[in-house]
């Protein structure tokens, strides 16, 4: 999840400033268009992407040896929770993006447009980076993700002027027995900020629908959403729970651990179906709505359905 940290924080500051004219609030009688407030979000837009790259190398890159472009099919790592990522990551940037170009006073299609293409060229450059380190590669794989997250959120826009479905995330720091904890803290770090971006064995990947805006029913909440989630569990390696020293020795291997897929059935909240006079609130609120709420949930996994009372 390195792209949420490189990518969707720093985004989140400005753009969450400049959606006070939400994307569910598109008539504002002063919502014209404006050289300046353009000049604001290109001028934040490049300042932003500066910024968040060169901490991204540095952070990320820095001390991984580099060479030339390449690529690599990691299509299968992680059961493909990294690459629905990707997509989660590329539509909640593209909002944002779009969001901000809405503020501009630009048109609707002309904001969508240029909030989707923001937020993919951004995660090509990103993808860019990783071709040109020996750790990784350009991925193909990561690139159809970009390019799914980035449509999903155009086409709803498009379609309806409003995201009906929500992509949405959640994660928790998962508990391990003592030697797992080990591997754990190896592949994903100590620190709770570290396991919550990078331990995929606790994330979930939600489509949140929105009731109402199917159904059209005035008994039912505005705000009310039903969520179908995607995880996995007991990854401990990108294809195999085996790992090998710098000599070539094996140095974990716990192959019997079984690597499964989970899904999910949950209710949700759309925070931006939530009325506030305050632009302030609503700013906050949209901001929300890229995570999903803890909450009761249905698991379907291994052949089995299971009950959690309170899942995040």
């Amino acid at each position: 999840m390195k792209i949420f940290f490189a990518v969707i924080l720093p985004f989140l500051f400005f753009y969450n400033l400049a959606a006070q004219d939400s994307l569910n609030n598109s008539s504002n009688p002063d919502n014209r268009f404006n050289k300046n407030k353009v000049l604001i979000v290109g001028g934040t837009s490049v300042a932003v992407y500066a910024t968040s790259l060169l901490a991204l190398n540095n952070t990320w890159y820095k001390n991984f040896p580099k060479t030339s472009f390449h690529t690599f099919n990691d299509a299968g790592e992680w059961l493909q929770i990294d690459k629905v990522g990707h997509a989660w990551s590329v539509y909640n940037l593209s909002g944002l993006s779009t969001a901000a170009w809405k503020w501009t006073g630009l048109s609707e299609k002309k904001s969508v447009m240029l909030g989707s293409i923001t937020g993919f060229s951004y995660l090509t450059v990103v993808e860019i980076l990783d071709a040109h380190s020996k750790n990784w590669g350009w991925s193909w794989a990561d690139m159809a993700a970009n390019i799914a997250g980035s449509s999903f959120f155009a086409t709803q826009q498009l379609l309806w002027q409003e995201q009906k479905i929500q992509f949405k995330f959640s994660a928790h720091r998962k508990k391990y027995e003592p030697e797992l904890e080990i591997r754990a803290n190896e592949l994903f770090g100590q620190s709770l900020a570290e396991r919550i971006l990078k331990d995929y064995n606790g994330q979930t990947l939600w489509l949140s629908f929105n009731v109402n805006s199917f159904l059209h029913k005035k008994n039912i909440p505005a705000w009310l959403n039903l969520s179908v989630g995607f995880g996995a569990e007991g990854m401990f390696g990108g294809y195999k729970n085996i790992a090998y020293d710098k000599n070539g020795n094996v140095s974990f291997n716990r192959t019997d651990i079984k690597r499964y897929r989970q899904w999910y059935l949950s209710p949700d909240v759309d925070f931006t179906k939530i009325k506030t006079n305050s632009k302030f609130v609503r700013t906050i609120l949209t901001g929300l709505n890229a995570i999903k709420i803890p909450a009761p949930a249905l698991e379907f996994s291994n052949g089995k359905i299971k009950g959690r009372w309170f899942y995040f």
